[in-house]
């Protein structure tokens, strides 16, 4: 068994859902269970999927799991674009917030190569 906690893209990604429930605790109210909920499921997904993964006995079992975080990761991208569109989120929180779903991206993709 793996230990989640010593995958520098697991922890990315805890910080990348702590930094969403943060941002969208000043969404509209009528987002409560729209746009807010599906943010927030993408962004724990990324790590909750790591974390399962690593539980995992074999090694396509944990590379099946990275790639269904890496699909959360994707969601979790377009719900940043909209709701900047939306003006839920201001650029600068944008700006960052993306980047660090497209470090978290990429690193996800580099650990399903290695295995």
């Amino acid at each position: 068994m793996r230990d989640y906690k010593k995958y520098n893209v697991w922890e990315l990604g805890h910080q990348i859902t702590l930094e969403v429930y943060e941002l969208t605790k000043a969404f509209p109210k009528e987002e409560v269970y729209g746009m807010t909920s599906q943010m927030r499921r993408a962004a724990y997904s990324i790590p909750s999927n790591i974390v399962e993964g690593c539980g995992r006995e074999s090694d396509a079992e944990f590379r099946r799991f990275l790639i269904i975080s890496q699909g959360s990761a994707s969601e979790l991208e377009y719900f940043t674009i909209l709701a900047n569109n939306l003006g839920y989120i201001d650029n600068d929180s944008f700006e960052i917030i993306l980047d660090k779903v497209n470090k978290v991206r990429r690193s996800l993709y580099n650990l399903i190569d290695k295995i």
